[in-house]
């Protein structure tokens, strides 16, 4: 296990919805900004992916509730990668949202690809993408997929 890449976010009043807690889907907005801090801050900017003609795309993400989240609240995100192919093509993350006192307040699963975005099909990312991945925090159970 590598340590977590972690960002911090404080949900605004416009995040909040009618149960007075944030609404569900400011958790995937969260884990996607998070994952896409962390390759911008590896070099993995917008512009180099339009270069490279390649992007991530998500197949699949489930977030699991365990406390609420109130507006205001400051909110440790993480992100850890779960399994990945060897080349890099397919991989898996988890995130926690923990509160100030350490609570996890839920965990988000994703599983994520590469996409050639002239081809529209999936790929193998570039030799800068592949670097970043053997770089990523990896989660405990990580395992290589076949």
């Amino acid at each position: 296990m590598t340590k977590p890449y972690t960002k911090d976010f404080e949900f605004r009043w416009s995040d909040v919805d009618a149960n007075q807690h944030v609404m569900h889907s400011k958790y995937y907005e969260a884990a996607a900004h998070c994952r896409m801090s962390f390759l911008k801050e590896k070099g993995i900017t917008m512009a180099l992916l339009k270069e490279a003609s390649v992007g991530p795309i998500l197949f699949r993400e489930e977030c699991s509730f365990r406390r609420e989240i109130h507006g205001g609240e400051i909110i440790s995100v993480s992100f850890q990668i779960t399994k990945a192919k060897k080349d890099g093509s397919r991989f898996s993350t988890i995130h926690e949202f923990k509160k100030s006192d350490g609570t996890i307040a839920a965990t988000l699963h994703a599983d994520l690809a590469w996409i050639d975005t002239e081809k529209r099909k999936l790929t193998t990312p570039p030799s800068i993408v592949m670097d970043m991945m053997e770089d990523a925090p990896k989660h405990t159970d990580f395992t290589f997929i076949d």
